[in-house]
């Protein structure tokens, strides 16, 4: 395989997961009742389309296509998220443990990434950015979280 291909294929399933978090975000927002919760969801999903597309040009930038669509993990993930909510009497606090275990799981996968240092700086840059930022959003969510226990 070609290193552009190595780099493209993490990216993709960094690009993929995005999908899913941006997926479930708009699920959590449309089905949460509190106004700053749903708030939260949107501004969380638009930013997980947003690093989509950052994502998508970079894998561009290596002469790759993107992919499309979401996992079935993440598929996976929502119909729990969806149960869980279904028969929790807490809904919130249930949304906002999904939403934490979640983001502390994109954590994770954007370290992998830049732990690896065949990945360019460029990229780095990208990831580091998005990684930061999804941080920064699980700090808040479990802020959040801390209110509705």
């Amino acid at each position: 395989m070609k290193y552009s291909e190595e780099v493209s294929e993490k990216l993709n399933d960094l690009l993929e997961k995005n999908y899913d978090a941006e997926k479930g975000y708009k699920f959590a927002a449309e089905n949460i009742k509190n106004d700053k919760l749903k708030s939260f969801f949107t501004e969380r999903a638009q930013e997980r389309y947003d690093f989509g597309h950052e994502l998508k040009s970079e894998i561009r930038n290596y002469g790759e296509v993107p992919d499309k669509g979401s996992s079935l993990a993440g598929d996976a993930h929502r119909t729990w998220m969806n149960l869980k909510t279904a028969l929790s009497g807490n809904k919130e606090e249930a949304v906002l443990e999904e939403a934490i275990r979640g983001e502390e799981v994109a954590v994770e996968e954007y370290q992998k990434i830049l732990d690896d240092t065949n990945v360019p700086a460029s990229t780095q840059n990208i990831l580091l950015k998005q990684k930061n930022s999804i941080l920064a959003s699980l700090k808040e969510v479990k802020s959040l979280e801390y209110k509705f226990d």
